[in-house]
């Protein structure tokens, strides 16, 4: 089940004059896109980061970029006979993505560090370091295409859309994604399996993990904890006329939306409306208070040459990376962006990505704000 990338860089060129740098991740994603453009024939470099300490409690194993996923890249770039560099770019990481990842969840918002991480370390820092090694791209194994459009590189979704990483991949740009190839985006993940066997690579069987890489077992309140002393303050527990439901032991062990180990019994079933990071209070309230008909977003990367104005432009939108896009329209108002939605969508959380979609096309996306 050969596939030909031979083409994936420039035509123009001969692959094997052609310098790629893959970022190898020690996953099976990652190990066959390199071993894909080693197969066309490219001059593959690949790189691997180390993003955290791991001796620190941190230390998530089977996590992206731990201990044991650098020495697994390792092995696939000795299986390949391609040369392999492991970056440390520990305080690049613990600046932009793990200090953020704290500071957004003090807020009383959720966060997301993956693409903090996309938006930082990997398509910028890593980016940079592509090209004084002089490739001519970076090739990753997210699961997205990069197409040619009239006015230069889109981003659209993957073929396989259980797999779909767009909504990570937002705050790529234009730039960005002109130097950037994703192999992976026409397949599906059997496909990626059934590459990984053929090339007899040593993670063919290895599991995905879909854990945030410094979170130990899912703890993110330990984490902030550890980065942010003081972070499990107490609070209360109110309900949307302030009356006191409860008590809690930091903020930051909710998010909007959260119905399950609220520790309160009301009789009827509630949800986390609000978190007021002011006040240190957790406001609930029945499923219909999570409703939402309108955000703001803020930071918005817009890869459309069409630019935004007040009249709302009919589109489509992510505000959670586990559901479908759903329609609502996009526009300016007094220099910020809104998102109005065609119909009120539950746990719209603050820190969360929204991403517009024109179909299987990425417009862009921005943060939600409150």
């Amino acid at each position: 089940m050969s596939t030909d990338f031979s083409n994936l860089i420039d035509a123009s060129k001969a692959p094997a004059d052609t310098r790629v740098v893959v970022a190898m991740s020690g996953g099976v994603d990652s190990s066959v896109t390199a071993a894909l453009m080693a197969e066309a024939g490219y001059d593959v470099v690949g790189v691997t980061l180390q993003l955290y300490d791991h001796g620190e409690a941190v230390q998530k194993k089977g996590a992206c970029c731990a201990g044991q996923d650098i020495y697994d890249a390792k092995r696939v770039a000795d299986t390949l006979g391609i040369p392999h560099y492991v970056l440390d770019y520990e305080s690049r990481f613990r600046e932009q993505v793990m200090e953020d990842f704290a500071d957004t969840y003090l807020r009383g918002e959720t966060p997301i560090p993956c693409v903090r991480c996309n938006q930082t370390v990997k398509f910028k820092d890593l980016l940079t370091t592509a090209r004084d090694l002089g490739a001519e791209a970076m090739v990753t194994g997210h699961y997205v295409r990069r197409l040619a459009g009239d006015n230069g590189s889109e981003l659209h979704r993957a073929v396989d859309k259980s797999k779909d990483q767009s909504y990570f991949l937002f705050a790529t740009t234009g730039p960005q994604l002109d130097f950037l190839r994703f192999p992976l985006g026409g397949m599906d993940k059997s496909e990626t399996r059934a590459h990984a066997q053929r090339f007899n690579l040593p993670v063919a069987e290895k599991p995905e993990s879909m854990d945030i890489c410094f979170v130990p077992n899912g703890s993110y309140a330990r984490v902030v904890e550890r980065l942010r002393p003081g972070a499990l303050d107490p609070g209360h527990i109110v309900d949307m006329s302030g009356n006191v439901l409860g008590d809690h032991d930091g903020i930051i062990n909710f998010t909007v939306g959260q119905r399950k180990g609220l520790g309160i019994a009301t009789g009827e079933p509630l949800y986390v409306v609000r978190i007021d990071a002011d006040t240190k209070s957790v406001v609930v309230g029945p499923k219909e208070a999570l409703l939402c008909a309108e955000i703001g977003v803020s930071e918005l990367n817009w890869l459309d040459a069409r630019a935004l104005d007040e009249q709302p432009r009919p589109v489509k939108v992510k505000v959670r990376s586990t559901t479908d896009p759903v329609g609502a329209g996009i526009y300016v108002e007094d220099g910020e962006v809104r998102v109005r939605f065609d119909e009120p969508q539950p746990g719209v959380a603050p820190g969360q990505a929204c991403v517009v979609y024109d179909a299987d096309r990425v417009l862009g996306g921005g943060w939600i704000v409150r």
